[in-house]
């Protein structure tokens, strides 16, 4: 006797179908959390293998997968099956996620002394210090070219995405981040000489 998937006539009695697959994701978009369960059960290493091989990070990967299963609670109801097999509609979702989290590390690593830099500037623990921080902050804002103070303004205070930046400069993504990379460097310059 053979063991299921190893060459024996036996089907493999684990590995669910697409129609199993189809039932539990229309489960889910009706929010049965036991379904979310029973799909993550069925699917997840087949997304983990996924995420991992363009991660490489075992622990970046698992916290992929966990946001892979968040998206799939949030938008199991937009999966048509006439669209295509269920598994690979998962597998897009987790591809798509894990590209985010490696494009996220990037822009994480673009800047990563300036925004260290602009936490501490934040701080605020001495109503004084604050003050002559903000100060000099405003003093030294002024000597940065002006797109770029509009756009450090627009990303750090109020929490513009490169993308809305770009939108609204019609420049591309990559413009935006040389601004707000040169318009931190300028910045910083200002306020360390201060």
């Amino acid at each position: 006797m053979h063991a299921a998937g190893q060459g024996g006539d036996e089907p493999n009695v684990g590995a669910p179908t697409d129609a199993d697959l189809v039932r539990l994701i229309g489960a889910v978009a009706e929010g049965d959390r036991m379904a979310l369960r029973a799909l993550y059960a069925a699917t997840a290493p087949k997304l983990f293998g996924i995420v991992l091989r363009i991660l490489r990070d075992r622990s970046a990967g698992e916290d992929a997968l966990q946001e892979v299963f968040v998206r799939v609670w949030q938008r199991a109801g937009s999966y048509d099956p006439q669209a295509g097999s269920p598994l690979v509609w998962l597998a897009a979702i987790a591809r798509h996620k894990a590209i985010d989290r490696v494009r996220q590390d990037r822009a994480a690593r673009l800047i990563p002394a300036e925004d260290g830099f602009l936490e501490r500037l934040a701080d605020t623990r001495d109503g004084e210090t604050d003050l002559a921080r903000r100060d000099a902050l405003a003093r030294c804002l002024e000597t940065v070219e002006p797109d770029h103070r509009n756009c450090l303004v627009l990303a750090y205070c109020e929490g513009w995405s490169r993308e809305e930046l770009a939108a609204r400069h019609s420049r591309p993504v990559n413009t935006i981040k040389t601004w707000l990379r040169r318009g931190l460097m300028s910045l910083r310059g200002c306020l360390e000489a201060a």
